[in-house]
């Protein structure tokens, strides 16, 4: 009986499907959809940026590191032991750089309108001034550099995150291709 039930169904949602595909509008001979928007690619960002190692040791304020990540699109330096300091940077690719500046407004970080080499971005802070986010926008693509200080610098004098992502940002513009 569900079988006889099951198969009444599907031929009524077939006719119905069919029904609504039959209405209406006349296809003209000759003629085709619109080609999908293909967007330019960006600048190339290169690897990390185009940043190396050491000069991410430098500008971020690492003394070393216990881990370094790369992969296609981002990499991500951790500092050794108990300090947790932590870099990454991301390349996006077609990606409207709004997204992430609604992200960062929903992780409590306000963003503020920047320039990087005559590029237009935004920084965004913490509340508590430990992570900063950093994007640049290059076309219809954008790339990010985001610091997180370590729990070591508790005890420090005060530093800004930002400063330390615009340097590393600042970089990457420079050495576009």
């Amino acid at each position: 009986m569900r079988i006889k039930s099951a198969v009444a169904l599907a031929a009524a949602s077939l006719l119905t499907l069919a029904a609504c595909g039959s209405g209406g509008e006349q296809e003209i001979p000759g003629s085709s959809p619109p080609a999908p928007k293909v967007l330019p690619l960006g600048p190339f960002v290169g690897e990390c940026g185009h940043v190396t190692d050491d000069e991410v040791r430098d500008l971020g304020g690492f003394a070393e590191f216990s881990s370094v990540f790369r992969n296609a699109v981002g990499c991500n330096w951790v500092s050794a032991g108990i300090d947790s300091r932590s870099i990454t940077f991301a390349s996006y690719r077609a990606s409207p750089i709004e997204r992430e500046r609604e992200w960062v407004i929903i992780n409590g970080r306000p963003p503020e309108s920047i320039t990087v080499a005559g590029r237009e971005g935004f920084a965004a802070m913490g509340p508590d001034g430990r992570i900063c986010d950093l994007a640049v926008q290059l076309g219809d693509d954008f790339f990010e550099w985001s610091t997180a200080l370590g729990f070591s610098n508790l005890s420090m004098q005060p530093e800004n995150p930002c400063d330390r992502s615009r340097a590393l940002a600042e970089l990457t513009v420079q050495r576009l291709q």
